[in-house]
């Protein structure tokens, strides 16, 4: 989602689960299903050009504490970005970093961001945390689950520590999975649900649950993006995150908010060409995508894409 007073705006949300579920939108758009690189030529990749730690190509503003400096590594800068969450194909020539869904495998010698869905459920996945961890979910003073009605999506519930370890057991494992998969970083979603929580969920138990996420990334030698939400850049200390994955911030003037906390560390995904032209001219220092607003593969009607 966009920031606080921009959680309308559109965007589309990824799969969060191996099962093959449909594209809905909502914070990110999501992917249609577990297409992993297979399909297009990619494979899980070992050991690439940015995964021995961070190199002088990262510069200095980075932000990581010393304890976990040496065990992640940052997006390389200005690096050609591709935003491939409706689906996973070849990327583009000069492309360095892509980011893609969780189910999918990571591309080939590039630097890999992993999405995941760490505060909202998945259409089609509520019977699987029902069974698993039906407390997790956010419930109403009814008893009725919280559901982010413009995108069909239920709220999970972060509101305590007994609650946010409820989540993260569900969660963690899919982070670690990305670590194992090869990729170099998550994206965690949906960061502003407390905004459609009806009340229930504070900014302050988001941050809390968005730590316990980057701890388990970081444990894991991954780096974590806070993914939109620009009114909480001045809590990234709390959050612990690395960098930041900012849907529309050229459109919605965003992008210096971002760029105040993290630095160059910004990869920008826009979904108008004046923006996308914009955001080329205000920071060529940073790495910006044009893409359809449905993300849709390569090949397919509606494709869209163009990096600066």
């Amino acid at each position: 989602m966009h920031s606080l007073s921009l959680s309308l705006s559109l965007s589309l949300s990824l799969v969060a689960c191996s099962t093959s579920p449909g594209v809905n939108q909502d914070s990110g758009p999501r992917e249609d299903g577990g297409v992993d690189a297979a399909a297009v030529g990619d494979a899980s990749p070992g050991v690439d050009a940015f995964s021995a730690g961070n190199d002088a190509g990262h510069g200095t503003d980075t932000g990581q504490d010393a304890a976990t400096s040496s065990s992640f590594t940052l997006p390389p800068l200005n690096g050609m970005l591709d935003y491939q969450l409706g689906g996973a194909y070849a990327p583009p020539s000069g492309v360095t970093i892509v980011s893609r869904d969780r189910t999918a495998s990571p591309a080939t010698g590039l630097y890999n961001v992993c999405y995941v869905n760490g505060f909202q459920i998945q259409p089609g996945e509520d019977a699987m945390w029902m069974s698993a961890h039906p407390s997790a979910i956010l419930r109403d003073a009814g008893g009725n689950p919280v559901i982010d009605t413009t995108w069909n999506e239920t709220l999970l519930d972060v509101s305590t520590p007994a609650k946010r370890a409820e989540v993260l057991a569900m969660i963690g494992p899919w982070i670690d999975r990305c670590a194992t998969d090869g990729f170099d970083a998550v994206e965690i979603d949906n960061l502003d649900s407390y905004s459609r929580s009806m009340g229930l969920l504070t900014m302050d138990q988001a941050v809390a649950m968005v730590r316990l996420f980057a701890d388990r990334a970081h444990a894991a030698g991954l780096a974590i993006a806070q993914k939109n939400s620009s009114e909480l850049v001045p809590r990234r200390t709390e959050m612990g995150t690395d960098f930041v994955v900012a849907e529309e911030c050229n459109r919605y003037s965003e992008c210096d908010v971002y760029r105040g906390g993290y630095g160059e560390h910004v990869l920008m995904i826009e979904y108008r060409r004046a923006d996308f032209t914009a955001g080329c001219a205000a920071y060529p220092q940073d790495s910006i995508v044009l893409r359809d607003l449905n993300l849709v593969r390569a090949g397919s009607a509606g494709y869209v894409y163009d990096g600066c």
